[in-house]
């Protein structure tokens, strides 16, 4: 369902949403707003830093530092996006709330962030540990999820 749709659905039923309901909604509606706000000055920022480093030569994109904070913040854009997209489905009412499997698809976006932008040089073995040990949690997490969604599809069909 496209974006105007979706509010004009709401709108429809606002009328018979609970106090709580359009609450929930209201500041999902809040969220998204001030998410888009900075994805958008991020965009902005991030859009003026690499060009203005390409045409000055300030900005070598080959060199891996730089490699790894143009791709960093590319990374948080997404993530930024991905969590203003799901919002969207509690401000229209599509879903009452975020569903697991979504916040576990942000947290391994984020971690897949956290491994493009750290230096092998300056993290510890520990560290490493943890971040593979949380990384593993979160996809075995993430596929029991899928897999019990699947299997309840299954169900559901026969």
């Amino acid at each position: 369902m496209v974006a105007s749709a979706r509010w004009k659905h709401l709108r429809a039923e606002w009328t018979v949403l609970t106090y709580y309901q359009r609450f929930e909604s209201l500041v999902a509606f809040v969220l998204t707003l001030l998410i888009g706000l900075i994805i958008l000055v991020a965009l902005y920022r991030l859009t003026v830093s690499v060009v203005a480093g390409l045409l000055f030569g300030a900005l070598d994109p080959l060199d891996y530092a730089v490699f790894q904070s143009v791709f960093g913040e590319i990374m948080t854009l997404l993530i930024a996006l991905e969590f203003n997209h799901t919002l969207q489905y509690v401000v229209t009412r599509q879903q009452s709330i975020i569903q697991t499997k979504v916040v576990l698809l942000i947290a391994l976006l984020a971690l897949a962030r956290k491994f493009i932008i750290l230096d092998p040089k300056d993290v510890s073995a520990e560290m490493m540990l943890g971040l593979a040990a949380i990384t593993l949690v979160l996809g075995i997490s993430y596929w029991l999820i899928r897999e019990r969604d699947n299997r309840l599809a299954g169900a559901g069909g026969h």
